[in-house]
C-alpha cells in the first residue's frame, strides 16, 4: 500500500488517499480538536473496508465495495500516521484516539480485532483510546463476543464503543441503515455486558436529521442512562444526503442553541454530547459520511463541503 494524495492542513485535519493492489483505494485521516494541541488530543480515523457494501442515504462512501483490508493494510494506516508525527513510535499524547470509522463497517472485518490486540505493544502510547463505531450488523455476534474479551483483557476502562442508531423510529432506521442489524434490545443487552461500572459509558450516535424522530421515552425504554450516553451531531454535507433530501436538525454554525429533542433526552437522565466540530472539516471532507474520492470522481460542487484541493503526496 502507498499513499498517493492528501487534502487538508496540519492545524485541523488531513485526509490521505492510499492505493493498494488491483487499483483498490482507501482513505484514512487524522484530526485535531482546536483549541487543543496535538499533545493533548490526536484522533486518527481508519478504513476497514475498500468502500462499503451498505448504502446509507447520508453517506458518500457506500455502494462501491471491493473487499476487506488485510491486517497489514490496516496497520499501514496507523504506522504511516504515527511514523509521520512521532518517529520511534513513542506517542506522548494525553488522548490518542484510534477510531475505526472512516470507510466501512468494522465488524465486517475480523482483522480489526487483530489490530486491537497488537496496539498496546506496537506503540508506546499511554493515552491510547481505541474506538469502534458500528451499526451492529446481524450475524456479527462472534466479532462482538471477541471484542468484549479483548476489551476486558487489554483496555478495561480505556475503550470507546459507539453504536450508530440515528433514530428511534424502527421503519426510518431501516431506511437510514439499509442492512439487517441488531434491534435495540440486542444492543442494550450487549452494552450492559460491555460496560464496566465506573468506566466509559457506551455511546449511542445520532446524526440529527430534520424531521427524523429521536424519542426520549423510547430511548429510556431500552437504554439505561447509567450505561449509555447519547452523542448528537449535525448531519454532515454529503452528495447522498442532498440526493435523498436530508438536512441537519442541528445547525453546525450554532453550537449553543437549545434543541428540544436534546433537552428531552437530558430530562430523562441521559448525558447528551452535542458534538459540533470545526466547520472547516466539512470543507476538507474529513467528517463522518464524507468521501473525498467520490467528490474527486464527480467534480460536482457541494455547498459547505469538499472545498480543499486534492494534492499529490511525495
Amino acid at each position: 500500500m502507498k499513499v498517493s494524495a492528501y487534502t487538508g492542513h496540519d492545524d485541523m485535519a488531513i485526509v490521505y488517499i492510499a492505493e493498494a493492489d488491483a487499483g483498490r483505494m482507501v482513505e484514512f485521516s487524522e484530526a485535531l480538536q482546536p483549541p487543543l494541541p496535538r499533545d493533548k488530543k490526536w484522533v486518527i480515523m481508519l478504513s476497514t473496508l475498500y468502500g462499503c457494501p451498505v448504502r446509507c442515504p447520508m453517506c458518500d462512501a457506500g455502494g462501491s465495495y471491493r473487499g476487506k483490508l488485510s491486517l497489514d493494510d490496516l496497520m499501514f494506516q496507523i504506522d504511516f500516521l504515527v511514523d509521520k508525527r512521532f518517529p520511534g513510535r513513542r506517542i506522548p499524547v494525553d488522548k490518542f484516539k484510534v477510531q475505526f470509522a472512516r470507510m466501512g463497517e468494522p465488524s465486517l472485518n475480523s482483522n480489526v480485532l487483530d489490530v486491537l490486540e497488537q496496539l498496546p505493544t506496537r506503540y508506546d502510547a499511554p493515552g491510547l483510546l481505541p474506538c469502534v463505531s458500528t451499526v451492529a450488523p446481524a450475524g456479527s455476534d462472534k466479532f462482538f463476543d471477541r471484542l468484549l474479551e479483548i476489551k476486558k483483557k487489554l483496555y478495561t476502562d480505556n475503550f470507546q464503543l459507539q453504536f450508530s442508531i440515528h433514530t428511534t423510529d424502527t421503519d426510518i432506521r431501516k431506511k437510514l441503515i439499509p442492512m439487517l442489524k441488531w434491534n435495540f434490545t440486542h444492543i442494550a443487552e450487549y452494552g450492559q455486558r460491555f460496560y464496566d461500572r465506573g468506566g466509559r459509558k457506551i455511546t449511542l450516535n445520532c446524526a440529527m436529521i430534520d424531521g427524523v424522530p429521536v424519542d426520549a421515552d423510547i430511548m429510556r425504554t431500552y437504554f439505561d442512562p447509567d450505561v449509555f450516553l447519547i452523542k448528537t451531531t449535525p448531519l454532515n454535507p454529503t452528495f447522498r444526503a442532498i440526493e435523498n433530501g436530508l438536512s441537519s436538525y442541528i445547525d453546525p454554525h450554532q453550537a449553543n442553541c437549545d434543541y428540544e429533542i436534546i433537552q428531552k433526552l437530558r430530562d430523562k437522565g441521559y448525558e447528551v454530547i452535542v458534538s459540533i466540530g470545526e466547520v472547516d472539516e466539512n470543507s476538507i471532507g474529513s467528517n463522518c459520511g464524507q468521501y473525498v474520492l467520490n467528490y474527486m470522481r464527480g467534480k460536482a460542487d457541494l455547498v459547505d463541503g469538499y472545498d480543499y484541493p486534492l494534492q499529490d503526496y511525495s
